[in-house]
């Protein structure tokens, strides 16, 4: 699996452009993309943005933006650590 334990809901991969989208009951999730107009994509690294109800949050302990240059061991560290992000209002 190219992220560890975690399996995308939702992936795409065309043209050079990859997208996984992951969810977790606490009401977030990510977006994983490389492509390249991310960060780091065109080095073949990835870009993650934290989402909360399915859409992008600057708002978490986690970042206040994207976090770029990012190899597939560090994708799945920050999606242990949105995993377990509090649910509920923030």
């Amino acid at each position: 699996m190219k992220f560890g334990k975690y399996q995308p809901e939702e992936s795409r991969s065309d043209w050079g452009n990859e997208r996984y989208i992951f969810q977790f009951e606490n009401g977030y999730g990510a977006s994983v993309i490389r492509n390249h107009l991310s960060y780091g994509g065109p080095e073949g690294f990835y870009e993650l943005a934290v989402l909360k109800d399915g859409k992008i949050n600057y708002k978490t302990p986690i970042t206040n933006d994207v976090i770029g240059w990012l190899d597939p061991d560090e994708v799945e560290e920050l999606l242990d650590k949105i995993k377990a992000l509090p649910g509920g209002k923030e």
